[in-house]
């Protein structure tokens, strides 16, 4: 009988996989809209998941991303929980294991959406207007705009933090480098270098939306991936193209996770 710790890793590796094709859709679609071929466009995760809908066995698809982003909520408050990264009990610690449950809860909307549009039943909003129907919101808060300013300083954070990760190494280590065939090791490497790059582009021009509609006092002002997509395609198809490459990147880098994954305490 499976032990709850092997269920765990299982349920880890699926999302790992499932994140990872999401990644990777995103960054395909929009390097097809970079290359002016037919199909392609700048979408943000739920447009990009919404792809696989008119596939052949789209809703077994849809339900299995559903199931594996499922397995990735599940791996992110298990961290949170066990303190698997050892991060600790003092505020940085409490900090990152709360990001850590935070993470889950943001692919929870996303994993709710593919279970809907798996039952072809999906009738919410779009991603984009819901974050600005959000930022509305608390943009009519006493000190709304700082709130939202604040939001777009963490995630342009994270997004630094992620290049610094790319370039530092430090996102290696959730990967069992050792067993990668010894020829394809530096080629994985280099793979998620320029996928946690890409990334970390992403997040930053995210933020940047952020800032502007706190200072502008703007909801429609945020953005999301397509919107920084859209920007990046305003600066010429071969900074749109790179960037789209990148996401692809890390797509097939979260695949790699999912086989040689390092999963602390279970």
């Amino acid at each position: 009988m499976p032990s709850a710790s092997s269920g765990i890793r299982m349920l880890a590796r699926f999302g790992f996989a499932a994140k990872g094709i999401v990644f990777g859709l995103m960054g395909l679609l929009a390097l097809l809209a970079a290359t002016g071929q037919q199909g392609g466009k700048t979408t943000d995760k739920q447009e990009a998941v919404q792809t696989l809908q008119g596939l052949p066995g789209g809703p077994v698809l849809l339900g299995l991303i559903a199931l594996g982003l499922l397995g990735y909520i599940v791996w992110r408050f298990v961290q949170a929980v066990r303190d698997t990264e050892d991060k600790g009990n003092d505020i940085k610690g409490i900090a990152r294991r709360v990001a850590y449950a935070a993470s889950g809860l943001v692919y929870a909307g996303l994993a709710w959406y593919a279970a809907k549009l798996a039952m072809s039943s999906a009738t919410s909003e779009g991603g984009s207007s819901a974050r600005q129907t959000l930022t509305s919101k608390v943009l009519g808060w006493p000190g709304g705009e700082w709130i939202i300013i604040g939001v777009g300083l963490i995630t342009i954070g994270v997004g630094l933090y992620q290049m610094y990760q790319a370039y530092s190494g430090g996102f290696h280590k959730h990967v069992k480098g050792s067993d990668i065939p010894a020829g394809q090791q530096n080629k994985v490497y280099r793979l998620g270098q320029l996928g946690y790059t890409a990334r970390g582009i992403i997040l930053g021009i995210t933020g940047y939306f952020f800032v502007q509609a706190g200072m502008q006092s703007r909801a429609s002002a945020t953005g999301d991936t397509e919107q920084a997509f859209d920007l990046l395609a305003s600066m010429g198809p071969t900074v749109l193209g790179i960037v789209a490459l990148g996401l692809m990147a890390y797509g097939l880098y979260m695949l790699v996770q999912a086989k040689y994954p390092i999963l602390h305490k279970v």
